[in-house]
């Protein structure tokens, strides 16, 4: 059974401008209006509430080693993580509304802790700038993959001594643009790495099967579903982040997450940012997709353990 948890954070993100602060953490309540939840419980789902973040302060120092809102997103990720556990372990698969990919730190600490899962990561950017890579690492949602597979600073990659949270090569990707500035170095590390336009060519089915290859294998107790709505193209979704062309149209997404939630055990959603939709068309563009594409999450998985 779905269990739909709302996590309105921004915390993640780079300020659009100055003395302002993302719209993304309005996200849940704007499906919510558009009639996701609605669709979704009467499709049989459960609303099971939603988990707060602190306050946006923009405390960043790469100098120090600190992301963004660190300490308010370290003790989010964990409160989140241990209502996904909760949920998990009464043999619900969450559908987390968010919110910033940031997220995906709370989603990998809760199976983390349940043992080894894999990961299918949709997405239009890799999300895989590091301390590695880059000096400027300051903003968690565009940095979530790479902590994910233990590649950032241990407060964020680290948590509980739990890194990875993710083994790299049970990781696959989806969705980035053939210029994406990571795409060489997620190829030499991840299970799988498919970008937007090897996925028109393949279709969804043909994506799929080669993501559930990875992330299907039997030493691994099932799969998490990350979607960064920025996957789609601007043209049909410009109200996001960072609008990149070269995406999905909202078939193919759909067809896309309806071919890889039933073996998932849960999903998140983020990104979406209603201060960019002033009259709510892509909202309802969405709830469409979503209600759709996830209708069915975790209907293919197992037992709770």
């Amino acid at each position: 059974m779905i269990a739909l948890v709302a996590a309105p954070t921004n915390l993640g993100l780079r300020p659009p401008q100055p003395s302002s602060v993302p719209g993304c953490a309005k996200a849940p309540e704007a499906l919510r209006e558009a009639g996701l939840h609605s669709r979704l419980v009467e499709a049989g789902a459960v609303d099971a509430g939603v988990v707060l973040s602190g306050r946006y302060v923009d405390d960043g120092d790469p100098a120090a080693g600190r992301v963004r809102n660190q300490d308010a997103l370290v003790d989010h990720s964990r409160r989140l993580a241990t209502r996904l556990e909760h949920l998990l372990a009464a043999g619900h698969s969450p559908l987390v509304l968010g919110g910033d990919c940031s997220l995906l730190v709370s989603a990998g600490l809760a199976l983390r802790r349940r043992g080894g899962y894999g990961l299918v990561h949709i997405d239009g950017h890799t999300d895989f700038r590091h301390p590695g890579n880059s000096a400027v690492c300051l903003s968690l949602a565009g940095e979530d993959l790479a902590a994910a597979v233990g590649l950032h600073w241990p407060a964020v990659a680290n948590l509980d001594g739990l890194s990875p949270y993710f083994s790299a090569p049970d990781v696959v990707h989806i969705g980035c643009r053939d210029d994406d500035e990571h795409l060489a170095e997620t190829r030499q590390l991840l299970g799988a790495v498919i970008p937007a336009r090897q996925l028109r060519e393949d279709g969804a089915e043909g994506t799929a099967r080669t993501a559930r290859a990875v992330v299907g294998q039997g030493h691994l107790a099932g799969y998490w579903l990350h979607l960064d709505v920025d996957v789609l193209d601007p043209e049909h979704l410009p109200a996001v982040d960072s609008p990149d062309p070269g995406g999905l149209d909202p078939k193919e997404l759909t067809a896309l997450l309806a071919a890889l939630a039933p073996a998932a055990v849960g999903a998140q959603v983020t990104v979406f940012d209603p201060d960019l939709d002033p009259d709510g068309r892509y909202a309802h563009m969405l709830t469409d997709v979503l209600a759709t594409g996830l209708s069915h999450l975790g209907t293919a998985g197992t037992s709770p353990g």
